[in-house]
């Protein structure tokens, strides 16, 4: 048997705080979900994205400590449908109080390329192909 992709999962020091960023990228994660410990939505394509609050990962693993930099829990990247919505997108999180790690601009590998921090700084790219040049 050949393993399969079935899961990303996100480590949260705040479930609420995080959950409220992954909605805001337009993620389907229900209402009141906050108060569990442990959180599943479906993506297409099938696979899951999973949240566990640092408690539920200490209580099954007691030599867990929590990465420095935060960026070493996990890094997304959501595909926007053009470079417009990659510059709204990054500037509606920014100004609703997220970090911008790298503003938009145009990437060399001929996309529309930002990111911004989650509550626990795990990177999220935003991206879209640019149009062709002329």
């Amino acid at each position: 048997m050949t393993p399969r992709l079935d899961a990303i999962s996100i480590i949260t020091s705040d479930l609420a705080a995080s959950l409220a960023f992954y909605r805001r990228l337009g993620l389907d994660i229900p209402d009141g979900a906050e108060s569990a410990p442990h959180v599943e939505v479906a993506l297409p394509g099938g696979q899951r994205l999973l949240w566990d609050t640092e408690e539920v990962i200490a209580s099954f693993d007691p030599d867990w400590e929590r990465p420095a930099g935060g960026g070493e829990r996990v890094a997304l990247a959501f595909v926007c449908d053009g470079p417009r919505e990659v510059d709204a997108l990054y500037a509606e999180l920014v100004d609703a109080g997220y970090s911008g790690q790298l503003k938009p601009w145009d990437a060399e590998w001929g996309q529309r390329y930002a990111v911004v921090l989650d509550p626990d700084g795990c990177g999220v790219s935003l991206f879209a192909a640019l149009p062709a040049a002329k």
